[in-house]
């Protein structure tokens, strides 16, 4: 406000002296004092009323802060790229009812079960049994049969029937029921045909003629799957 003053002053003057130069008068001078007077004093009153009543003034509109999380989302990362908006997936809302079990599948790759079926065990071969006997004797030979007897429930193939004579000079012959072969003194024999099976609780017999003596010709040994004949002499 003094600066104000001082410029109306100075102002004053100047015109006092701009009249002066041209002869008007000391009146001239004093209406150009009183104006400026009169407009200083209007402009002092209207800076005291502003001054005294600041509310009365129209208030200025200020814009508002930024706000901080504003201000850190836009400071962070690089400069000219932008964040993506966050996006969230709705959850479904509950049905109320139960929860579906999902149903059992097996994974990849495995095996599909397949049931075994139970195991049949063999029935166990019961042993043969044979027995010897001489049927008839002649004045160079006799007549021979072995039975083979099967004690059990299951039928029995593939026997075998050894005899052993005394001397390699004897001969079998006219054998029937089986097939022999000979080894010196031992003859071997095997089924043919329908004694090649002896059903169980069965039996089936094999006959045969011994040549070269009436007299020490009997076996000395008889066996059947290696299980000892009865009926030998002793």
């Amino acid at each position: 406000m003094i600066i104000l003053l001082d410029g109306l002053v100075v102002g004053a003057r100047a015109v006092r002296r701009a009249l002066a130069g041209r002869g008007d008068g000391s009146r001239l001078a004093h209406v150009a004092i009183a104006a400026s007077l009169g407009v200083l004093l209007a402009t002092a009153y209207s800076i005291v009323a502003v001054l005294r009543t600041p509310e009365r003034l129209t208030p200025v509109a200020v814009k508002p802060a930024p706000d901080a999380a504003a201000i850190s989302v836009l400071t962070t990362g690089t400069p000219g790229e932008q964040s993506p908006p966050t996006t969230r997936t709705p959850t479904p809302a509950s049905t109320g009812g139960r929860p579906t079990t999902p149903s059992a599948v097996p994974p990849p790759g495995a095996a599909p079960s397949v049931a075994v079926p139970p195991t049949t065990t063999a029935p166990t071969r019961t042993p043969l049994r044979a027995n010897f006997v001489v049927e008839e004797n002649a004045l160079l030979s006799y007549g021979a049969a072995v039975t083979i007897a099967n004690p059990g429930p299951t039928e029995v193939t593939d026997w075998v029937l050894v005899i052993v004579l005394p001397r390699k000079s004897l001969e079998v012959t006219s054998v029937k029921g089986a097939q022999a072969s000979r080894d010196g003194a031992v003859w071997t024999f095997v089924p043919q045909g329908s004694t090649g099976t002896v059903p169980g609780h069965g039996s089936v017999r094999v006959t045969f003629r011994v040549n070269g003596a009436a007299i020490s010709a009997t076996p000395t040994g008889c066996t059947i799957d290696e299980a000892a004949c009865t009926g030998l002499p002793a």
